[in-house]
C-alpha cells in the first residue's frame, strides 16, 4: 500500500489544458492540420498547445518547430502511399526530449507524458526522441509501414 502511495505522489501534477482533446480531434477526423505541439507552462502547471502546422507544412517544418535545447510532445499526421499503392495515414505521437535539455524539463516531461496521452487516445505509434535522428522522416516511414 505505501508502494502505491509513493508511486502515484511521483508524478509531476501538470494538467491539461481543456483545448488539447479538441485539437487532437480536429488532426485525427477533420485532418485541420499536419501537426500539433505540445509544451508544458510551468506558472499554470500544465500542458498546452504550442502550435499547430497547417496541412501544406512539410516534415522540415514540423522539425523545426521542435526547439533544440527543450522538450516538447508533439503529435504529426503522416501520410504515405502503400505497396498496393493505398493512402494512408497514421498518427505519431512523439515526445522530444533533447540530450541538451534542463534535467528538470526532461523530470517534468517524463513524469507528465502519460497525462497528455490519456487526452490522445487514437494515436497510432509512439517516438521517444533525444536527437533528431530518432524522428528523421525515414524511422516514420519503418513505423508505419
Amino acid at each position: 500500500m505505501a508502494f502505491m502511495r509513493i508511486h502515484s505522489n511521483a508524478s509531476s501534477g501538470m494538467g491539461v489544458a481543456p483545448d488539447i482533446r479538441d485539437t487532437f480531434l480536429e488532426l485525427q477526423m477533420k485532418k485541420a492540420f499536419r501537426y500539433v505541439i505540445f509544451k508544458i507552462e510551468e506558472k499554470q502547471k500544465q500542458i498546452v498547445v504550442e502550435k499547430t502546422g497547417a496541412t501544406t507544412e512539410s516534415y522540415d517544418d514540423f522539425l523545426a518547430s521542435l526547439p533544440e535545447n527543450d522538450c516538447r510532445y508533439a503529435l504529426y499526421d503522416f501520410d504515405f502511399v502503400t505497396g498496393e499503392n493505398v493512402q494512408k495515414s497514421k498518427i505519431f505521437f512523439i515526445a522530444w526530449s533533447p540530450s541538451t535539455s534542463r534535467i528538470r524539463a526532461k523530470m517534468l516531461y517524463s513524469t507528465s507524458k502519460d497525462r497528455i496521452k490519456q487526452e490522445l487516445d487514437g494515436f497510432h505509434y509512439e517516438i521517444q526522441a533525444t536527437d533528431p535522428s530518432e524522428v528523421d522522416l525515414e524511422v516514420l516511414r519503418e513505423r508505419a509501414h
